[in-house]
């Protein structure tokens, strides 16, 4: 597989660290309130990158943060007039709700900051006593100078950053570049004890504590949004590595910007919508599917019209997966003939194509392509009488790239009873040339809750979505 690392702005072939298994950090969100659309896009396109290398046979530890303490956080608990970490718990529980419904599965290990204190001070006493931080009345700044490959990440020389920075004027720090490690409490602040004094941890190093307590000092791969890699993912690296003495992370993988309607999302403009409202008017997989519709590293524009598109996709799919269960009631026990061997030849075409782009920098987009040339053949089978193995064939490699992708996760039976019986009557009464009955039993399916449409290979049956 070859991975783009932003470190190095190239592709690089895939090794990992330890055979046959991968280690992976996520920054995962800030819990104050529901996470956004942009939020949604690094969550979904790096379940479907640990997903991949699950079907590839890798084992996987797949480790997401919540920041539970933060300025936003203790802003929006002492506007509610309630802890912070009540406020974090009631977010970390709707995270799961909307993760859900994006078809995100649950990390690993979702470590909270809070409860990594000790694994944060520690890192800050040893970044002290390697000269790389200092102590002023009670806090504590990292010493940028001091760390020679500060800027390895994001491609830029210190007095380029200097230059450029948009830091805060504080006379304390030996240099405007220098950032806080551990922050002294202020009044109504929750604090922790530390050899500094009562205070809290800053944000970079809390990822940094999490990352390498469950996934150890060096580790694979660290993925987030291209808006964290300067500076939150510049300062992990000088932290860990200025701690350790050892390389951090071995690959590192970022996600373009999300616009809305072609603006960018903020909520001055009135278009910053939270994964929460846009379920109010869409099911959640078609954005999932929206979102897998672009390379990851590609900028994506969210519209409700792509989301609809989307949608129409999705559907097709439900409608191929279906139409295998519906084919399967009537298939034939025999070893599979002419069109359905080279059906079968193409399922697996299909996936062969599907694991390429999957290996190039985890093109989803062109992965969707290779999953509907599967689909085309699909809806190409005959309505009856197919062999049983060429059907469970192309269900194999269909259900192979979906769960890889994350979709089709709802569950579609097969056809009741009742459904089958009209099915096979409308067949026979549009043999007769009955259009009468055959009307009335389309509309019947179709009141029912299924889509039936007529194709030159017959009817084509599924569960509307």
């Amino acid at each position: 597989m070859q991975i783009y690392n932003s470190q190095t702005r190239k592709k690089q072939e895939f090794v990992p660290l330890t055979p046959g298994k991968v280690s992976i950090y996520a920054c995962g969100p800030t819990v104050y309130n529901y996470f956004h659309i942009g939020n949604a896009r690094p969550f979904i396109m790096f379940d479907v990158l640990r997903r991949y290398f699950e079907s590839r046979g890798y084992a996987v530890t797949f480790v997401q943060n919540f920041t539970d303490i933060d300025d936003k956080m203790i802003r929006r608990a002492n506007e509610e007039g309630i802890t912070v970490k009540a406020l974090a718990e009631r977010y970390i529980a709707e995270y799961f709700v909307d993760a859900k419904a994006l078809g995100i599965r649950p990390a690993t290990v979702h470590p909270l900051a809070t409860e990594h204190m000790p694994q944060i001070i520690a890192i800050i006493e040893k970044l002290i006593a390697n000269g790389l931080a200092y102590v002023v009345d009670g806090d504590v700044y990292y010493r940028v100078h001091a760390f020679p490959r500060y800027g390895c990440l994001c491609g830029q020389k210190l007095e380029d950053l200097e230059s450029g920075a948009r830091v805060s004027a504080d006379e304390r720090k030996e240099d405007p570049l220098d950032f806080a490690l551990w922050k002294a409490q202020k009044p109504g602040e929750p604090a922790w004890e530390s050899p500094w004094g009562l205070g809290r941890p800053g944000w970079h190093i809390e990822c940094s504590a999490m990352s390498m307590t469950y996934l150890g000092e060096t580790f694979d791969i660290h993925t987030g949004g291209k808006d964290l890699l300067f500076p939150h993912h510049e300062n992990e690296i000088a932290q860990s590595e200025g701690a350790t003495g050892k390389p951090y992370v071995r690959y590192w993988m970022h996600n373009g910007f999300i616009n809305v309607d072609n603006e960018k999302m903020s909520k001055s403009r009135g278009n910053f919508f939270t994964v929460r409202d846009i379920a109010k008017e869409f099911d959640l997989e078609a954005v999932r599917m929206f979102m897998l519709s672009a390379h990851y590293r590609s900028p994506i524009n969210f519209s409700r019209e792509l989301i609809q598109q989307a949608a129409s996709s999705l559907e097709r799919l439900y409608g191929a997966r279906d139409q295998l269960s519906f084919q399967l009631q009537s298939a034939v026990e025999r070893a599979p003939q002419g069109e359905e061997t080279a059906f079968m030849q193409e399922a697996d075409a299909a996936l062969d194509k599907f694991n390429a782009a999957m290996d190039d920098d985890l093109n989803t987009a062109d992965a969707i392509g290779a999953l509907f040339e599967l689909v085309r053949e699909i809806f190409k089978l005959p309505q009856g009488g197919v062999s049983r193995a060429a059907i469970t064939h192309g269900q194999a490699r269909m259900r192979t790239m979906t769960d890889v992708l994350g979709l089709l996760m709802k569950q579609t039976d097969e056809l009741p009873a009742d459904i089958r019986a009209m099915v096979e009557e409308r067949a026979a009464a549009r043999k007769e040339k009955n259009w009468n009955r055959s009307d009335e039993l389309r509309d019947a399916i179709k009141a029912a809750g299924y889509t039936l449409e007529d194709t030159a290979a017959g009817q084509k049956v599924r569960l509307t979505v």
